[in-house]
């Protein structure tokens, strides 16, 4: 899988370049580029901000400087081009279970106060939001989303049992877990998981999941 992050601050991102995910660069599984996309602005000073027509409060993001940013790397639109947005459909599992089947993906990080309209109508294929809250800018919600996703891809974890285990991917929380010591503050870690009985541990752990949701 390919992604291509556009941002006007790609060094926010060196933190998700490593452990997991750079293990899976390594071995060609994935690829990460990170894209400033004021390197596109022709603006003589490489501004990429203006003011709103009709007015309002900061700077919105001009269009040419991103279009031209995508265009450049996906000119035929096979990438799946996903904009970080609070307008966007709240990102969840399924999502990245989704997304972890593309060839190639595209993640517009905003910043400001957002974006030319012209961009997202011209460019983008959804919208994506961690939440209803608001972010200095997309590249937070855009590193969980790449992270997320990249797990699902066959090759990033070292086997389908570690992610087909995890919170969330089966409709479930995890169990509470402990490791030694046995006893810590008075608090001991239930018989159950230190009696070697590997059937009655599976139940104990079955038990004390919890549905989504609930």
């Amino acid at each position: 899988m390919k992604i291509d992050i556009l941002t006007l601050f790609p060094e926010v991102f060196e933190a998700i370049k490593s452990s997991i995910l750079a293990r899976a660069e390594k071995k060609g599984v994935i690829e990460i580029n990170l894209v400033n996309f004021r390197d596109f602005s022709k603006d003589k000073h490489k501004k990429v901000d203006d003011y709103p027509f009709g007015g309002g409060e900061g700077m919105l993001l001009t269009p040419q400087p991103i279009y031209d940013c995508i265009m450049a790397i996906d000119p035929q639109h096979k990438a799946r081009r996903i904009f970080m947005s609070p307008k966007g459909a709240t990102f969840t599992q399924a999502k990245a279970k989704e997304l972890a089947k593309c060839d190639h993906l595209i993640i517009l990080c905003g910043h400001y106060e957002g974006v030319d309209q012209r961009v997202i109508d011209l460019c983008i294929d959804e919208e994506i939001s961690l939440g209803d809250f608001v972010l200095t800018g997309g590249e937070i919600p855009a590193m969980a989303v790449v992270d997320a996703t990249c797990r699902m891809v066959d090759g990033v974890l070292s086997g389908a049992d570690n992610r087909e285990n995890e919170s969330f991917y089966s409709g479930y929380l995890e169990h509470p877990q402990y490791t030694r010591p046995q006893e810590f503050m008075g608090l001991k870690v239930p018989e159950v998981l230190v009696s070697g009985d590997h059937g009655k541990v599976d139940e104990w752990k079955k038990k004390n999941r919890k549905k989504i949701g609930e």
